[in-house]
C-alpha cells in the first residue's frame, strides 16, 4: 500500500498525494452512489468547487477531509480550510475509479454537520423566519428547498420523520452548499414544536383559504410545505393558517422548490 507523498501548501492545509486505489485513507470515497444508502460512519460527501468552498465557510459543518485532482487543486480555493485537514491529491483517473463514474468536476471532501446552535437559539430573536418540510423525499427536491432557504435568509429548516437527510450528497450538491448555511433539525411533533416556539405557522396548499398576497407575516412565523401530490397532511393542514398560491390555465400547484422561492421572498423580505 503506498503511504503517499505528504507535503504543505496555502492554508496549512496538509497535501498528500496518492497513487495507490487501495489506500486506506481513501475508503470512503470508494463508490460514491452506493455510499448514499449504505452511509458514511456519520459523515457526508460534498461534490464540486463551488460546494466544496461553501463547506470549507460552513459555521454549521466541519471538513473531514478533501479528494481531488493536482489540475483541479490548482483552482480550489483553500484558504477557509481549517489547518491541517488532509488534502488527498490522486490522478484524474484514480478518481473515477474510486467514485465508480467519471468525476468530471474533480472535487470531492467528506464532512460532518455540527451545527453550533439548537432549533430554540436559532429562533430566540424578536423575529424569526422558519422553513417546515414534510414528507419530502426527494432529494433533488430537498436540495432545491434548502438552497431558497438559504438565498432569502431563513434562520432553520424544520423536517419530520418522514423527510430525506438535506446531508444526501445529491440534495447538497442541487443546493449548492446552501445546507452548509442554514441549520436544519428533525422534530417528532412539528405543530406541537412551532407552538411551544410560539411561530405563527402558515401551511401552504392549492386549496388554502387566502391567497399569499392578502398574508402580512408576523415577525415570528414558520412556512410549511408537503410532498408534490399528497401535499400536507390533514391534521397539520386543521392547525395552521392556510394559504395557496393561485394559478392560471388549469395548474393547481408548482413545483414545491419553486413554490418555496416565491413563498419565502415574500415572508422574508
Amino acid at each position: 500500500m503506498s503511504r503517499g507523498r505528504r507535503f504543505v501548501l496555502k492554508a496549512q492545509a496538509m497535501m498528500i498525494e496518492i497513487t495507490d486505489s487501495a489506500d486506506a485513507r481513501l475508503r470512503l470515497y470508494r463508490d460514491v452512489k452506493d455510499r448514499d444508502l449504505n452511509g458514511r460512519e456519520g459523515l457526508f460527501m460534498a461534490e464540486g468547487k463551488v460546494v466544496l468552498e461553501r463547506l470549507f465557510q460552513s459555521r454549521l459543518a466541519e471538513t473531514v477531509s478533501v479528494l481531488t485532482t493536482p489540475e483541479r487543486l490548482r483552482g480550489l480555493d483553500i484558504s477557509a480550510l481549517p489547518d491541517m485537514v488532509p488534502v488527498y491529491v490522486v490522478a484524474q483517473g484514480l478518481m473515477d475509479e474510486l467514485a465508480g463514474f467519471p468525476i468530471h468536476r474533480g472535487y470531492l471532501a467528506l464532512g460532518r454537520y455540527a451545527p453550533p446552535l439548537s432549533l430554540e437559539a436559532c429562533v430566540a430573536g424578536a423575529g424569526a423566519r422558519v422553513l417546515v418540510l414534510c414528507g419530502i423525499s426527494n432529494t433533488d427536491n430537498m436540495g432545491g428547498l434548502m438552497r431558497n432557504a438559504a438565498a432569502f435568509g431563513v434562520d432553520a429548516v424544520v423536517l419530520d420523520q418522514t423527510s430525506c437527510d438535506p446531508l444526501y450528497r445529491k440534495a447538497i450538491r442541487v443546493s449548492v452548499g446552501g445546507v452548509f448555511e442554514v441549520p436544519h433539525f428533525r422534530v417528532a411533533d412539528v405543530t406541537a414544536r412551532l407552538k411551544e416556539l410560539e411561530l405563527t405557522a402558515f401551511a401552504l396548499s392549492p386549496s388554502g383559504a387566502r391567497r399569499l398576497d392578502e398574508v402580512a407575516p408576523p415577525a415570528r412565523s414558520a412556512v410549511l410545505m408537503g410532498a408534490e401530490g399528497p401535499g400536507l397532511p390533514a391534521e397539520i393542514m386543521t392547525a395552521c393558517e392556510s394559504v395557496r398560491i393561485d394559478m392560471s390555465g388549469g395548474f393547481d400547484s408548482l413545483n414545491v422548490a419553486t413554490t418555496s422561492g416565491i413563498v419565502l421572498y415574500h415572508f422574508c423580505r
